[in-house]
């Protein structure tokens, strides 16, 4: 297989995988809500008064916990897994079809050097 072939392969599972794997999951929730205003544009203008009545810099909230973070995780792992289990079934291809008309529209993704060097020198100890 030449490179362009690789590339115009990768990047469309990539956004497939995406669409159907990871959107729509706990990330949703996470997005929803109310977006705080900054006037300054970067959020250093931003705080959180938590139940303590400690002003945090929203730049030092955790915008989700532990739990919510495993939550997420294995809810991803399984659609990926769900997603690999598919490949073979026919109307599982067929539905993949139609959500690529969609992802397709999406930019095209860049390789992450950054999470090359992590898992290559270990930068980033693994998660459980």
């Amino acid at each position: 297989m030449n490179s362009k072939d690789k590339e115009r392969i990768a990047a469309s599972l990539a956004k497939l995988m995406a669409m159907m794997c990871v959107r729509n999951t706990g990330l949703e929730a996470l997005h929803a809500g109310v977006v705080p205003i900054t006037r300054t544009g970067d959020n250093s203008d931003v705080f959180v008064l938590d139940g303590d009545g400690r002003k945090i810099p929203w730049s030092k909230v955790s915008h989700f916990d532990d739990d919510l973070m495993r939550d997420l995780m294995r809810e991803i792992v399984n659609r990926l897994y769900t997603f690999h289990m598919g490949c073979d079934d026919p109307e599982f291809l067929n539905l993949t079809e139609k959500w690529m008309s969609v992802a397709e529209k999406w930019d095209e993704p860049e390789l992450d050097l950054r999470f090359l060097g992590s898992i290559k020198y270990g930068a980033d100890e693994p998660h459980d």
